[in-house]
Order: structure tokens, then sequence, then C-alpha cells
């Protein structure tokens, strides 16, 4: 099957970007190398192309309802202008896909959802939709471009005539004109570092793509966006979340309100869960040897039995060691706890640590 190309594609080729395929999409894993362009987000700013990512508008008197019978979060506590993480279950309590949601008023909202999950997730809410309510898929026509890093605010001031100062985080602007264009502008991001999500036609990314690279801003590629989201401690669908993965298993408890009054699919089985207790944790991992932890490597106890995996690792850029994620028994979660990942034909020590590995 081909892969499918943003509109920003000619631009990462010329950029001398290597080109990689990611979700069902042709996309820049690097420009120059991961590791500066990691810094440049950590310590100035840089520009990401993250048009893969899905948009949906949620639409009409009974988008609410719609949205909080599929979503774990309390739709109903935002406010026009405000964005919520939250997160999509089965009734078995596994997860869909985690997404944001953003609202314009109470019947309209937009969605996005993961790349690879786009059809998956939009069918969803469509199998789930209450009646007076209309599910928009507008993927094809946005281009999404992420801002990221410390002097964000500054770059993108230049290019806006709204004070982003007074844009808190999870917040957006719903119309801002950007180099007479229109675009929804959203103060979040995936890397732990201040910065924005713009929205636009895809017709005007290249516009809006050049202009921004024309103050000093470092073209980063999904390499850097994977390292920095690490760091940070953001889950990947797929990785850290599954349809065999539970929020609550992946500590994303603040996004599930199991007591709030619209049932959501999932909603008994994430309230035993959390009566119980996990059986599993989403923990952070620090090598004691030599090695880097990777997505899918047994990780051991000191008998040498199984008691889970590693779901993402990698050498922080920031921190100088090799560190990952893993979801490992409940028994073993404890920071300190020594733990030993199986890495090739090797088994090498590690310990549970504190997360996020880095925090602004």
């Amino acid at each position: 099957m081909t892969n499918l190309r943003t509109a920003l594609y000619d631009a990462h080729v010329d950029l001398g970007a290597k080109m990689v395929p990611f979700g069902g999409w042709e996309m820049p894993v690097q420009y120059t190398s991961i590791k500066e362009e990691h810094y440049a987000v950590r310590n100035h700013v840089g520009l990401f192309d993250v048009s893969h990512m899905g948009e949906a508008f949620v639409e009409g008197e009974g988008a609410l309802e719609t949205l909080q019978t599929v979503m774990t979060n309390d739709v109903s506590k935002l406010t026009p202008g405000k964005a919520q993480y939250s997160l999509m279950c089965t009734e078995q309590g596994g997860t869909v896909d985690d997404l944001l949601v953003y609202c314009f008023d109470n019947e309209r909202y937009l969605v996005i959802p993961n790349a690879a999950n786009r059809n998956k997730d939009i069918e969803w809410i469509k199998a789930h939709q209450k009646p007076n309510t209309t599910i928009t898929d507008v993927s094809d026509d946005y281009a999404l471009l992420a801002l990221q890093g410390p002097k964000s605010e500054e770059v993108l001031q230049s290019l806006v005539s709204e004070p982003l100062n007074e844009l808190g985080f999870f917040q957006f602007l719903a119309e801002s004109k950007l180099l007479g264009t229109s675009a929804i502008i959203s103060r979040s991001g995936y890397t732990g570092e201040d910065g924005f999500e713009i929205y636009c036609k895809s017709e005007d990314a290249k516009t809006i793509w050049d202009a921004l690279l024309k103050q000093e801003v470092t073209p980063c590629g999904l390499g850097a966006r994977d390292t920095l989201r690490l760091e940070a401690r953001l889950p990947l669908y797929g990785q850290e979340l599954s349809d065999s993965i539970s929020p609550l298993e992946a500590k994303l408890g603040f996004a599930v309100k199991t007591k709030k009054t619209q049932p959501f699919i999932g909603q008994k089985a994430l309230q035993e869960e959390k009566e119980q207790g996990v059986k599993r944790q989403l923990v952070g991992i620090e090598m004691i040897g030599k090695g880097i932890p990777r997505t899918d490597y047994p990780v051991y106890n000191e008998r040498e039995e199984v008691i889970g995996h590693v779901t993402s690792g990698t050498q922080s850029p920031t921190l100088g060691t090799n560190v990952g994620l893993a979801l490992l028994d409940e028994a073993y979660a404890a920071i300190d706890t020594t733990v030993r990942v199986g890495i090739r034909k090797r088994i090498v020590e590690a310990k549970v640590i504190q997360t996020p590995f880095y925090k602004r």
C-alpha cells in the first residue's frame, strides 16, 4: 500500500529530510540529526509537520452527549476556547486511542485522533453517536504544524496580532489571522516544552512553514519528537497505550472521570479496576548496566521471571542516560526497585525511577 504524503512533503525533501513510513504516511524522521533537533526544541525552538494527525468536527445538539459517551474525561467541563486531553475505551477498559478535544461552543467540538487511528477513531465515534449529531472528517482539509520550545511564543507572536502571552496551556484561538490566512492556534504540544499547534488549511501550510523557518527555527522530524515526548513521559499509542492496556495502567487516571454523571464506554470496567487496584503499572526505568531499553524488550525480576516489557526506550539526549518506560507487574513498580532488561542475548540491570524524566 502506498504511504500518504502531507502538503509539506516536497518542502521536507528540499530540506534534505530523511523520509520514512510512519502510521501510513511518508514522514521526515530527521533533517540533520535527532540530537541536534532535540536540543533545538529544549533550548530554542523547533518546527514539526504533524499533518498526519486526524481532525474531525462533532457538531449539533447531540454533540456533547456523543462525546460524553465515548470520552473518559468530562467534556461538559470544557468552555469555548479550551481543549482537553481524553481517551476512548472499550467496554473492557482497554484503550481505543488518546485524543484532544477542542470546544468551540456546546454544539461544536474538534476531535484530534492519532494518525494511524484516524479512520478507526472516527468510525468509533460514529458508531456511538447520539441523535442530532453530525460528525465530519476534515483531516484532508487541514495541515498541522507544531512550533515547540522556550522561544516559540516570541517567534509566533511576530506573525499574529493576538497577545499570545494571554493564551494559557490547553487554550486556543478559534480563528487567528496568520499571514493573511485563518488558523486555529492552540497552546499545546507533545514535547514537554511550551509551544503551539497550528491548524491551517492544507493549501496554506507551505506559506506558514516557510515564514516560521525564516525566524531561526529548526525543522524537526519524528525522531526528535519521539525522544522529546519520551523524556516528558507522554504516551504513544501502540506502545504505552493499546486495546490491552488501560488508561489506569498507563497512569492517566487524571483523564478518567469514573464518577461523571453520564456513563461512558468502559466506565464500569475502569471503576472496578480503580477500586481493586491495577495489576500492572507503567513506570520509568534507568539502565544501570550498558544497553538501551527498546520497545518490547522483556523485563525480569531477580529470579529471571518475566514481570513485564519495555514500551519505549532511548538514550536521553537531555540526561545523557539510557531510559525507558516499562509496563510491569505492580509488585515491581516502586521507585528504586531493581529490575533486569533482556537486551538481545544479555540481561542487564536497571532500576525504577521517577517520571517524567524531564520537566521544564
